[in-house]
């Protein structure tokens, strides 16, 4: 049968959805193929033998179509989304995890290999590391990826989402539109490539994590993009009048001492690199690891523009390198090869939706101190050159101010302003291009990402929407993410169900730094210089809570050290000096033991021989006491155990 016939007629009745085009046959044409099938001695094929399925007889049609319901919808699958699927599922709330790619991971993905940084350095040179779920993660890929690699990463995070028994997690699934009913959304409308499947989640809540927004921008949530005016939010370091200018994407590279000359001959689609005309701070060296300046970005629409920017940017990366190797300026580069090119640009701007709050550099800069935050950032004011590659003079970033402190994020940034049940986290907040040029890094997002899962949740129990939960619960939200192992700058915890708030005393086996009061003062970790532990002079150790009346007890949670002051992040490089590390913290707790006592015996509740993360939960049957016990035996290496927080729940 000839390939007309047979498209024709396989075509004819494909489904009707708005992503693909309609392909049918008129009622003559039908005829005409019906006659040429029957006329066709080689193949007695009927028209109904388009559909059949061989194996069972079945005639099902590919028009696949699914409709689900839950709790909570989270577009993208970076680390905002990541984090805020799996906050939103740990409160209790069914969560839909969708992402484009085949991997999770954005930006930190196999697929693009940027570095998931966070406070990684303020004015004093140390990081003030993220911790909750973000930690975990990484925690997860220092115990398990020592080697370093970005696809195995890939899998981590596989590993680490689909084992979260509240998330159904839907890879290589766009989201196209949002269904909207009255002003909110009623459901987002996406497709999955590998299954032809069309899939209609319906939820209480979404939150949009996906960068560019696609999900809000259909709903119609209000948003912007390019740079503000200076004087709009009295920025100093934003343009005097507002233009379109959004920072570029970058495809990196790397390469491989092959241990022999390597010759690189120049693909066609190669752009010659003007090395004589570029600014100094665009440095070839090293140059293993590629170049994040090999980027472009746009002054009207950089979405629409991404496959014509990456097939620029194919040509720009491949100049440079070309240079490297051709030059002759360069002999060190004779032996290397190219071992892996990007062929997915890592973005870093679009739309910025609108919320209650538009963060802005003031904000940031004067370390303002909002009532509902969330999160924190801490990157210096590091705006892209907005030309890229075709503003070779110009230096390629432009940092304009490091951090003394790290800066408090606000919940009212972090939903939509008129899309009643709309969240995002990520690139896609409510804030200026200069705040998005320090609070666009990975870390920063993922705390974003942890704050509104744990609010979508919230929303669904407490049966309203964002605003309103900021409005009325905000306390609540607060204190539910420090549990959680969130840091909120000049937040302590302040939870009145934590029954170490009434312990009548707290006493430790030896001391040898802090106190063992400071366990429940509601700080996780030593800030500004002040201390916030307790550490031991030796292991093992014990800290022992006692309450003058009997408590029933259930629960009891510990918050001991990874070290925050020291990054942990997956580098392509695996860089292990002051401030990086590939190694698990030594100071991690790795084998303790928790004891209550009854009618004057200890009786043992839980213990862990092997833990990984910083935030330690034992949860056993509820029991009525007047002291617990905690054992501390061993850790990954530090000869002293150190806590900063212990509470109980029943």
């Amino acid at each position: 049968m000839k390939r007309r016939i047979f498209f024709k007629n396989t075509l004819k009745g494909m489904m009707g959805a708005s992503i693909v085009p309609l392909f049918g046959s008129t009622s003559a044409e039908e005829k005409n193929d019906s006659k040429l099938l029957k006329n066709d001695s080689k193949k007695n094929f009927l028209p109904k033998d388009q559909w059949n399925k061989m194996g069972t007889g079945k005639q099902p049609r590919p028009d696949r179509k699914k409709t689900l319901e839950y709790d909570v919808v989270v577009i993208g699958g970076g680390a905002a989304g990541m984090c805020a699927a799996v906050s939103a599922g740990r409160n209790g709330a069914k969560v839909a995890l969708v992402q484009d790619r085949p991997v999770l991971g954005g930006n930190s993905s196999s697929e693009i290999r940027v570095h998931l940084n966070g406070v990684n350095h303020l004015k004093n040179g140390k990081p003030e590391r993220e911790t909750g779920i973000i930690e975990e993660m990484l925690l997860h890929n220092r115990f398990n990826n020592p080697q370093d690699s970005y696809p195995v990463w890939d899998h981590i995070l596989y590993d680490f989402i689909t084992k979260e028994k509240n998330i159904d997690l839907y890879l290589n699934t766009s989201c196209l539109r949002a269904i909207m009913k009255g002003d909110e959304i009623d459901a987002a409308y996406c497709w999955q490539l590998t299954t032809e499947t069309e899939f209609t989640f319906k939820a209480k809540q979404f939150i949009d994590c996906s960068g560019d927004g696609l999900l809000g921008a259909t709903a119609g949530a209000f948003y912007r993009t390019g740079r503000e005016a200076s004087s709009e939010f009295n920025e100093k370091f934003a343009p005097k009048e507002a233009d379109g200018w959004q920072m570029g994407s970058t495809i990196l590279l790397g390469s491989k001492d092959m241990g022999k000359p390597m010759p690189f001959e120049a693909p066609h689609f190669t752009k010659k690199y003007d090395a004589e005309g570029a600014h100094k701070g665009r440095n070839l060296k090293p140059f293993e690891l590629g170049f994040w300046w090999v980027e472009l970005g746009s002054d009207d629409d950089i979405i629409g523009e991404f496959e014509d920017n990456k097939h620029a940017l194919m040509g720009y990366a491949y100049g440079v390198w070309d240079y490297l190797k051709n030059s002759g300026k360069f002999p060190e580069t004779e032996n290397y090869a190219l071992d892996w090119v990007s062929s997915l640009p890592g973005k870093r701007e679009s739309r910025r939706f609108i919320g209650d709050h538009i963060l802005s550099e003031p904000d940031l800069l004067n370390n303002v101190d909002f009532k509902d935050a969330v999160a924190y950032g801490g990157w210096s004011l590091d705006e892209h050159n907005p030309g890229g590659m075709l503003n070779l003079k110009e230096p390629p970033s432009y940092f304009h101010d490091d951090f003394e402190e790290v800066y408090q994020i606000p919940y009212r940034s972090l939903y939509s302003i008129n899309v009643p049940n709309l969240s995002f986290a990520g690139r896609n907040i409510s804030q200026t291009h200069i705040a998005l040029s320090s609070s666009r890094i990975m870390a920063t997002c993922a705390l974003e990402g942890q704050a509104v899962g744990t609010a979508a949740a919230l929303c669904v129990k407490k049966k309203v929407n964002p605003r309103k939960l900021g409005e009325k619960f905000n306390n609540e939200l607060q204190e539910q993410l420090l549990r959680d192992d969130v840091f909120i700058p000049n937040r302590p915890a302040k939870d009145a169900q934590d029954l170490v708030q009434k312990a009548s005393k707290i006493i430790a086996s030896s001391t040898t730094s802090g106190n063992p009061q400071l366990l429940n003062d509601g700080w996780s970790r030593d800030y500004k210089e002040i201390e916030h532990h307790w550490q031991s002079d030796t292991l093992p150790a014990q800290i022992q809570l006692e309450w003058s009346e009997k408590v029933d007890l259930s629960k009891i949670e510990i918050k001991c050290d990874t070290n925050v002051k020291k990054n942990i992040m997956l580098r392509r490089d695996s860089l292990e000096d002051k401030i990086y590390t590939t190694q698990i913290p030594p100071e991690l707790m790795k084998a303790l033991d928790v004891e209550v006592r009854v009618k004057g015996k200890w009786q043992k509740v839980g213990t862990i021989s092997n833990n990984k993360t910083r935030l330690i939960q034992f949860d056993f049957t509820s029991v009525e006491t007047t002291a617990v016990r905690i054992q501390l035996h061993e850790t990954y290496g530090a000869k002293n155990a150190k806590l900063f927080e212990v509470r109980a729940y029943s």
